[in-house]
């Protein structure tokens, strides 16, 4: 009997590790769509200026992880930890198994062949130090939320976090 219970109180144990293992900061939510990476800090001193500014290289990763299913963007949402930074993505913008969009500030020319949609904005979406990556579905529900701080989930400093592989 002692066995017994020294047994369970171990596997008690160990999953209540295993659950204490699993990080703060990513919420898993059955979607395609997943955030890949986040290019949080654009190289460069930041300048939001539309004509010389840097805000294109701060960009978002999305890729559609699904084996089979071709994913439209229309309609899914970014937003920031203040929800007051966001970004709807208006138009049609297929997604299939496997492929990935890069999101990147400024202003350009959306091309599906290039992988990439601009927000047509010239402001910062992501702070440099910390905040929280949220992506939603059309329907509201979320489809993937990432936390990071730089000094905690850039270890290299280079700006640059990646998720999902």
């Amino acid at each position: 009997m002692r066995i017994r219970i020294a047994a369970t109180t171990a596997v008690a144990t160990a999953a209540l590790a295993g659950l204490s293992a699993v990080p703060a900061h990513a919420t898993e939510y059955s979607s395609a769509l997943k955030i890949k990476g986040i290019q949080y800090d654009a190289p460069g001193r930041d300048s939001n200026s539309c004509s010389t500014g840097n805000t294109d290289e701060e960009y978002l990763t999305i890729k559609n992880y699904s084996s089979s299913a071709t994913v439209n963007l229309k309609g899914y949402v970014v937003r920031d930890a203040s929800s007051t930074n966001k970004f709807v993505f208006t138009a049609n913008h297929y997604l299939q198994p496997g492929d990935y969009v890069k999101l990147r500030g400024g202003h350009g020319t959306d091309s599906d062949s290039k992988n990439v949609v601009y927000r047509d904005n010239c402001n910062f979406l992501w702070n440099n130090d910390k905040d929280t990556i949220k992506l939603y579905k059309p329907s509201g529900a979320g489809a993937d939320l990432h936390s990071y701080t730089k000094s905690g989930s850039d270890p290299d400093g280079n700006g640059y976090i990646n998720y999902h592989g």
